[in-house]
């Protein structure tokens, strides 16, 4: 399946669907989409991934990238993830540095 993202920005809030799987071919065009919102003030980053269907190490790069590139006092959060994608997540450790709403169950 392919990757693709829907970006919508309102008032320093970035909004990204991400559908399909994010893994070391599709990495990098998240990572220019986050760039992209960095040109100008976020408060926040929401990353929709009801339709993410798989995440790699890559895609995690791109979590870390975005936490390291907006900085602090900028939220990062992920919502309706997959039980998988939320798993590899917690595993890393890193869902102490963004904020997980409504995880899915399938």
């Amino acid at each position: 399946m392919s990757f693709t993202t829907k970006v919508h920005t309102d008032d320093g809030v970035v909004t990204i669907r991400l559908t399909g799987e994010l893994d070391s071919r599709s990495a990098p065009s998240l990572n220019e989409i986050i760039v992209e919102a960095t040109e100008s003030t976020v408060r926040r980053l929401v990353l929709l991934a009801e339709d993410l269907t798989y995440m790699s190490s890559a895609g995690l790069r791109c979590l870390v990238f975005a936490h390291q590139k907006l900085g602090r006092g900028v939220d990062i959060v992920l919502v309706g993830a997959t039980p998988e994608v939320a798993e590899t997540i917690r595993l890393t450790g890193f869902d102490r540095s963004l904020v997980m709403q409504g995880a899915t169950e399938r």
